[in-house]
């Protein structure tokens, strides 16, 4: 499978334009239904999107594990769909997505080359955004403390404990760590800065390794300085810590970084800062990994529906949308300005942050980590027995694929 890699998009990342804001120059009359994730860049994708009529947006942080399904029925259950690199995997190996050559050619010609995610040749996915889980901060309070930035995880646990010591927040350290895909998540993006690798050449797992011991290891000194109950948090639960003042730092998506500042519903406008992921080893890679967040269009639709829903698309991923939202994510549309928010995605982009490796094993083995790590952190299981039950898993989902002999 072939992905054009984010970090391609920098380039485009940095270009700014100027441009007047307009509202949907066309009247949409045919009945389009999306579902996305229900973060502040899609609120004002879709947002722009409903203002040509006719449009009905369903916004579900559960968004990956409907639309396989959804996107299956005949018809099916929506038109549009909002993926990222992995999420978008399902829905192309179950060929019910369609290719997007001729829609981009008739309606697409402005697109930059990095939005344009192809699959075998195939324009299958518009990207929108550029997204990562990076380091953000109270600077008010490493400030006070005299506490740098932290740039590595042993410097982040240093600074979690001047701040525990301080008593300024409830928890010192937030994190995405809810048991299955969040915990998956967070265990691919430390593994990665270890070294580790996933998968042999013949697809056989390789995570029960020494670099994923010191990827559970690392992740429960972290633990340490988190709410208890760590393993139910998912990314509105974190960012509902920072707004609320209870948490000090977090490594945590990029595409939250604008609903620090909204002072409708935060306590800490002004005094959140963003900076690369940290390190997980010296010399090490920012341990991280890069997406991509774009729109994909149902294959199991008319020729008719498709096109009314690829023009929505291309208004809600207009200019006027972009400067209206400039701060809601760190777009990959004409007219982005990069600002405050948009600085931990490039300083990880800097310091190495690979792409998120996506691809059906990758798949199975997310799902293996999310459902079979959880042990460890309550204390059920050692590192290596977690990891043990992780490669079992995979193995029994990647034989029944296909994947493993």
């Amino acid at each position: 499978m072939l992905m054009r890699r984010t970090a391609l998009a920098l380039t485009f990342v940095l270009a700014a334009s100027t441009a007047a804001i307009a509202a949907c120059p066309f009247e949409n009359k045919v009945p389009i239904r999306s579902l996305t994730a229900g973060f502040e860049a899609w609120k004002a994708v879709t947002g722009a999107m409903a203002e040509c009529g006719n449009f009905r947006a369903e916004l579900d942080q559960e968004f990956r594990t409907k639309q396989p399904a959804a996107f299956a029925a005949k018809p099916s259950l929506y038109h549009l769909g909002g993926v990222a690199n992995e999420t978008m995997v399902p829905l192309v190996d179950q060929q019910t997505i369609r290719p997007l050559d001729d829609l981009v050619a008739k309606h697409g010609k402005h697109l930059s080359p990095n939005q344009l995610i192809k699959v075998d040749g195939k324009i299958m996915a518009i990207a929108m955004m550029v997204n990562t889980q990076h380091l953000m901060y109270r600077k008010d309070i490493l400030a006070e403390l005299n506490i740098a930035p932290p740039t590595s995880y042993d410097e982040m646990l240093a600074a979690a404990e001047k701040i525990k010591q301080s008593g300024k927040v409830r928890y010192p350290i937030g994190a995405t760590m809810r048991t299955g895909w969040n915990l998956a998540q967070d265990f691919v993006n430390m593994h990665l800065g270890f070294g580790g690798t996933f998968f042999a050449a013949d697809n056989k797992p390789t995570v029960n390794s020494d670099a994923g011991v010191k990827t559970l290891e690392m992740m429960k000194k972290l633990s340490a300085y988190m709410d208890p109950e760590f393993l139910t948090g998912d990314s509105t639960y974190v960012q509902q810590q920072f707004q609320k003042s209870r948490v000090a730092m977090a490594n945590f998506w990029a595409s939250r970084a604008g609903a620090m500042d909204n002072a409708a519903e935060s306590e800490v406008v002004g005094k959140v800062a963003m900076a690369s992921a940290p390190r997980a080893m010296a010399n090490g890679k920012a341990a991280t990994t890069l997406w991509w967040d774009g729109i994909v269009i149902a294959k199991n639709i008319t020729d008719e529906e498709a096109e009314a829903a690829f023009k929505l698309a291309m208004h809600g991923l207009g200019k006027g949308m972009v400067q209206k939202n400039n701060a809601a994510a760190v777009w990959l549309v004409d007219g982005y300005q990069p600002g405050a928010h948009a600085q931990g995605v490039i300083q990880s982009l800097q310091n190495g942050a690979p792409a998120f490796p996506a691809s059906p094993q990758m798949g199975l083995m997310h799902a293996a980590i999310g459902n079979n790590i959880a042990d460890f952190f309550t204390g059920k299981a050692t590192a290596p027995e977690a990891l043990t039950k992780v490669e079992a898993a995979y193995l029994a989902s990647a034989r029944e694929r296909g994947l493993v002999k």
